[in-house]
């Protein structure tokens, strides 16, 4: 049923609940793991001037490291992974990936951000991907344990 499985990662705690869905929704359906993390262009261009490019090095290296981190997984499983690294706005770029790359399904996890921190952050990544992605999309919700 799933041949390809996109996995967004920031390399946060979100991803370590995520994952196993992933791996074993992988290892069900003989699936190909693609590993995405995304540079926020946003938090880039709100750095100074002088700070910019230290700003954006450091950012593509987490980014480089998080989705090593799902490869190293996934391979740990025996499945087969790919990683990406993309600029741009997360949930337009993981919709973009989605399309790019004929990808089934995309599993990624909330963080379990209250109301008022959603308003703060302009939303959720994955409520905008829920809302613009062409394939389902599995959320792993964040237990309500974890929210404090």
């Amino acid at each position: 049923m799933y041949d390809t499985i996109l996995v967004p990662t920031d390399g946060s705690e979100t991803i370590r609940r995520t994952l196993p869905h992933a791996l074993t929704l992988a290892a069900d359906n003989d699936a190909t793991v693609r590993a995405l993390s995304v540079v926020d262009i946003r938090s880039v261009q709100a750095a100074g001037d002088d700070d910019r490019e230290g700003v954006d090095a450091e950012l593509t290296a987490d980014a480089e490291v998080a989705v090593e981190e799902v490869a190293d997984a996934a391979a740990e499983e025996g499945l087969a992974v790919e990683t990406t690294v993309r600029r741009g706005t997360p949930d337009k770029e993981i919709v973009k990936e989605a399309t790019e790359q004929d990808v089934d399904v995309i599993v990624i996890g909330t963080d379990g951000k209250t109301p008022r921190e959603k308003l703060r952050s302009l939303g959720s990544v994955s409520e905008r991907v829920v809302d613009n992605a062409e394939v389902p999309v599995f959320v792993i919700k964040q237990a309500a344990e974890d929210a404090s």
